[in-house]
């Protein structure tokens, strides 16, 4: 398949694409004198916040339900928003423990920082339905659905014959 029949030869996905590789990420920031076309870092931050937060969704009839992996998080950094009416939005932050006397890190795989994931939501979805549940590491989002609408029925309109 030709990429660029895909639209991923721009010069925008190439940058996200490099800095989302990079593992040091703010010298990896587009260079300041570099065309204003290029991404901003805060874009960028939610762009790579967004690729490492996996999520699986499901569809259920009367609801729909967003499911993350959130091991080790507390529900206080965990943050789950709607924005502009429908837009879901699961967000936080993952913190480094704090370093004891005398321990030292061989090795740091686990992930740390931002994560965060936007769902467009479906025009029947309730926003005003919404639960969340963190259970053994795993955050599963909620959203019932609105009732499907009553079927127009035809209006009768009363007439009068008119008289000659």
């Amino acid at each position: 398949m030709d990429i660029r029949f895909m639209g991923l030869d721009s010069p925008i996905f190439n940058a996200l694409t490099h800095m989302l590789d990079s593992d040091d990420f703010p010298s990896a920031g587009v260079d300041k004198s570099g065309p204003a076309s290029a991404p901003s870092n805060a874009y960028v931050r939610d762009a790579r916040a967004m690729a490492r937060t996996p999520a699986d969704v499901k569809e259920y009839p009367n609801s729909y339900q967003f499911i993350i992996d959130m091991p080790g998080l507390k529900s206080s950094d965990i943050k789950v928003q709607v924005e502009d009416d429908n837009v879901l939005v699961i967000s936080g932050e993952r913190k480094r423990e704090e370093e004891k006397d005398g321990v030292k890190y061989l090795r740091m795989e686990r992930r740390v920082g931002k994560f965060m994931r936007k769902f467009m939501l479906p025009e029947n979805a309730n926003v005003e339905a919404i639960s969340a549940v963190c259970q053994d590491g795993v955050l599963t989002v909620t959203v019932d659905k609105k009732p499907p609408p009553e079927p127009k029925r035809p209006k009768t309109i009363e007439h009068s014959s008119i008289k000659t």
